[in-house]
């Protein structure tokens, strides 16, 4: 009866015997092991993996001691899989018999770095608009007593100064309407993400001719419903922010990456969609600092001399228009920009 419990448990649950070997294990531990009872019986758990966070330890300390642990946010590392974050309790029921249940954190995990980045996100939509309306304001005063001292003016010689002041707060007009982003809203209509990516591809080639650009698309992604140059204009600043980078680095032969996945049942924040269009763009670059990474999408924040911090800012809110996200992991070597899009995109 007990077993007939666990086997519908989502938990996943093992039983060991005293030399951590599996005798018993859940259906929902054969799915998130990526195993079968009948391949793994017998065999000692902890060579399945390449690492174990302590795991052993934990295990034999368990047994020896009768007494459960718990070890908080492990990370496991199966033999040809992905490492995995989890919790696991170890509770011994006999002097050779050992209880494990095992939780997945991963997805907790990124459910709460989204939410989080999609709350930054908002909070930096809010203060650059209040910061807008405060700047433009008195730019404007600035700009009509500049044309009405420029009439004013007898000596023709002193027209520079005034149009220089013009011009200093029409520069400074724009790099607030840039910080605003996208000055429309999201026209959306059915489009293939392929055709975006396409576009982008021209345009990143005619500019830099020297770059190894790999399309790995999947063909089977069905149309999105989007604003066509808006999402142009997003992956074109991810890519082109890509490309400085390298640029900047002399990477030897620079590469990038432009893949395509369907994620079925995705979570991104707090919100579960049915299918994610999952737009990945990697390079081979010199991957962006660590301390660069929690702040990298806030405005004027850039790693690069002379950057304006302003692109990858404006590629966030639109895809913030599409319901969507943007996530960064980046290493030395290899820097992946993941654009997530709903397939199922509600019209705001």
């Amino acid at each position: 009866m007990y077993q007939r419990l666990m086997e519908h448990l989502s938990t996943a649950v093992l039983l060991l015997d005293g030399e951590l070997r599996v005798t018993w294990m859940n259906p929902a531990a054969e799915a998130l092991l990526s195993v079968s009872l009948s391949r793994v019986r017998g065999s000692a758990l902890c060579s399945s993996m390449e690492q174990e966070d302590g795991m052993e330890a934990v295990l034999t300390k368990a047994l020896d001691a009768c007494h459960p642990f718990t070890r908080r946010e492990a990370r496991l590392v199966l033999l040809g899989g992905e490492p995995l974050t989890v919790d696991f309790t170890a509770t011994p029921l006999a002097e050779d018999e050992l209880l494990l249940e095992v939780e997945p954190r991963d997805r907790l995990i990124r459910i709460s770095r989204e939410e989080a980045l999609m709350t930054r996100q908002e909070t930096v939509k809010v203060l650059t608009r209040g910061l807008a309306h405060e700047v433009k304001n008195p730019l404007g005063g600035i700009r009509g007593a500049a044309q009405l001292l420029e009439r004013d003016l007898e000596n023709p010689a002193h027209h520079e100064f005034t149009r220089i002041i013009i011009e200093e707060v029409d520069r400074l007009r724009d790099l607030v309407d840039s910080m605003l982003g996208p000055n429309r809203v999201a026209r959306h209509e059915p489009l293939s993400i392929h055709r975006v990516l396409e576009r982008v591809r021209t345009l990143v080639l005619a500019e830099h001719p020297g770059v190894r650009i790999e399309r790995d698309y999947d063909p089977s992604l069905p149309d999105l419903s989007a604003d066509e140059a808006q999402l142009i204009q997003a992956v074109l600043n991810v890519v082109r922010n890509a490309m400085e980078a390298m640029h900047e680095a002399s990477t030897p032969e620079p590469r990038l990456v432009l893949r395509t996945r369907a994620r079925r049942q995705f979570t991104l924040g707090a919100e579960r969609h049915r299918l994610v269009c999952e737009v990945a763009i990697i390079d081979n670059g010199p991957g962006i600092p660590e301390a660069l990474q929690e702040t990298l999408f806030y405005p004027m924040v850039s790693g690069r001399a002379g950057g304006s911090g302003l692109g990858l800012s404006i590629a966030q809110g639109i895809l913030h228009q599409h319901q969507g996200l943007i996530e960064c992991a980046s290493a030395p070597g290899h820097t992946e920009f993941r654009l997530l899009i709903p397939l199922e995109t509600r019209h705001d």
